[in-house]
């Protein structure tokens, strides 16, 4: 788990060191234990290092004897598969997981990727073709953005970077805002920002001469419709797969842990990470002051305790909410407009004062065995009732913000084939609400700390099993994750399988309102906020926020992202030392 970052100039001369030296200095806190720089001909590469694997010899770039380089931020999962395949005839000289991904790059080019299991943002550049290579992992579990000017073409793991190193301006696309308000983050190629892509989930691009030449994709999903298949066979297969993903995710040469909500997924993952190492696990958890239904903290410590496991509990107050906010929402460059931001950087601050670089998470066990209600409401009798999933936004329809659901709508009109209903909305979050929030959400609150997160649902071994299964083993009218819950229930009867779902969701709501008044007059005069929405609406937001909490912290979210991303502010204040800034400042 690093950063990564380069240029490839247009006209054949060497990228500037000066930008060079800028996107390092951006992107350092992803690397704490090390930097490699390599500047070719036109292609510089630069690596920052999180020592995950092979902590001796694994430094970045890598080499092939051929004069191929990889910089890679990432795990490669099938790494001992790989070298065992490829011994008889590849040199390797390190342990690093990524060194096999170079050899293959050598050879196949831009398929190369195809060979791979793992979460990945690889760059490879290759003398020889005198090309440039960037790969991301099918789910999108990895960051990678760029940008094309006229004099070069630049990459690097966070946006934030790139503008750092005057290679993009500090501005924000009217739309992508619109639809960040409206739906928590924003889909497809085009960020917040104008200018910087991103380079889609399981996407392989070729540059030459600093242009695109061409894009390859990697499906996370595999086509078809839902397979029948017994309950007692896809019991036997679940735990397999499961066993299967957890024991891969667990290659590691520093310690890892887990986080722990006290819901399904979190559970099953501690008692399949029990079973694959015998070992007393480190897990860590987080309430609310004052508990209340939303905090699931305390059942975890109870899971822990049954597991053998030692449970770090923290308990976040509005005091956190307060004085943190300002720096998450810096933080999360590529803005999603989660709440769960705020609890998971606390997880990823307290993870690495206890001495762990790993930690495993429950994320896409919801998209993949349909934990959420928009699926159960695909099927018949909900589905003659449902509207489509996201069809309205927070705040209605304002005719300003014409446009705000055409990612949505592209991904909709996306031939499926013969999935089913269910299905279809699957897919549509796995390829935008997953690794444009949920794992953007992980990835930036993780990485703030030299915290690498890992995601055992999220693998195609779980993937090619899951999203095939029958409807009715992923939703029915009371739960969603049938088959999960049932696998649970069996392998930790004491896990409280077919609970309610309660999500990992702050209170926000009431943190807000508590502060309702001070808060909107804090966030009406907000210059990235004058042209957005009428100061009634923004006042009624707050006025709300303890019913329906989403839409005034959006409104507060999206003002303390302005004012760090847009404005050029630091977040070295509390909310009301920010936002009184930013007024200052337009």
């Amino acid at each position: 788990m690093c950063g990564l970052a380069g240029i490839m100039t247009r006209d054949g001369t060497p990228p500037d060191p000066a930008l060079l030296q800028r996107l390092q200095h951006a992107l350092a806190h992803r690397g704490p234990d090390g930097h490699g720089v390599l500047v070719r001909g036109d292609t510089a590469l630069i690596h920052l290092r999180l020592s995950i694997v092979d902590l001796l010899t694994g430094g970045q770039p890598l080499f092939t004897p051929g004069g191929v380089a990889l910089v890679a931020n990432g795990e490669i999962y099938n790494d001992p598969a790989l070298r065992a395949e490829m011994a008889a005839d590849t040199p390797f000289v390190t342990r690093s997981d990524c060194e096999p991904a170079a050899f293959l790059a050598e050879r196949l080019g831009a398929a190369f990727a195809g060979k791979l299991r793992g979460m990945y943002a690889i760059a490879v550049h290759d003398p020889a073709r005198r090309r440039l290579l960037l790969a991301r992992d099918p789910f999108g579990i990895k960051p990678l953005y760029y940008v094309s000017t006229r004099d070069v073409f630049a990459f690097a793991s966070e946006p934030q970077a790139l503008i750092a190193a005057g290679l993009a301006p500090r501005a924000v696309d009217p739309l992508r805002r619109a639809e960040l308000l409206q739906l928590k983050f924003t889909t497809g190629r085009q960020t917040a920002f104008p200018g910087i892509c991103r380079v889609l989930p399981g996407e392989t691009l070729e540059i030459e001469r600093g242009q695109i030449i061409s894009y390859r994709t990697r499906a996370a999903l595999p086509e078809g419709g839902p397979v029948r298949i017994g309950h007692g066979a896809a019991m036997k297969q679940l735990d397999a797969v499961l066993l299967d993903s957890v024991t891969a995710h667990l290659r590691s040469d520093v310690p890892y842990g887990l986080f722990l909500s006290g819901g399904i997924d979190s559970s099953a993952l501690l008692a399949l990470m029990r079973r694959a190492t015998g070992q007393r696990i480190h897990a860590l958890t987080v309430g609310w002051e004052g508990g209340g239904e939303q905090d699931e903290s305390r059942e975890a410590e109870r899971l822990a305790k049954l597991m053998g496991a030692d449970c770090h509990r923290l308990e976040m107050n509005d005091g956190h909410f307060w004085s943190l906010a300002p720096r998450i929402a810096a933080c999360i460059d590529d803005p999603t407009a989660d709440a769960a931001v705020l609890p998971g950087w606390l997880l990823g601050q307290a993870a690495r004062a206890d001495g762990l670089k790993v930690t495993l998470c429950g994320e896409g066990a919801d998209e993949l065995f349909g934990g959420y209600a928009r699926y159960r409401k695909q099927m018949p009798p909900l589905s003659w009732f449902a509207r489509k999933p996201r069809s309205s936004g927070l705040f209605g329809d304002p005719t300003a913000w014409a446009g705000w659901r055409d990612g949505i709508e592209t991904a909709e009109a996306q031939d499926q084939g013969s999935r089913s209903p269910m299905q279809r909305v699957q897919a549509i979050d796995c390829g935008e609400w997953l690794p444009n929030d949920l794992l953007v959400k992980l990835d930036r609150t993780l990485m703030a700390h030299g915290v690498e997160g890992r995601t055992p649902f999220l693998d195609p071994v779980v993937a090619d099993f899951a999203f095939r299964l029958p409807d009715d083993m992923k939703g029915g009218l009371r739960f969603g994750k049938i088959l999960l819950r049932d696998w649970l229930a069996k392998a930790f009867p004491k896990a409280g399988a077919y609970a309610k779902k309660k999500g990992f969701k702050p209170p926000v709501g009431k943190w807000m309102a508590e502060r309702g008044d001070v808060l909107a007059n804090l966030v009406v005069p907000h210059p990235g906020l004058a042209d957005v929405l009428p100061e009634p609406a923004i006042r009624a937001a707050f006025a709300g926020a303890a019913d329906k909490p989403q839409p005034a912290w959006s409104l507060l979210y999206y003002a303390l992202w302005h004012s760090h991303h847009i404005l050029g502010l630091p977040a070295d204040g509390d909310i009301g030392h920010t936002l009184r800034a930013a007024a200052r400042a337009g």
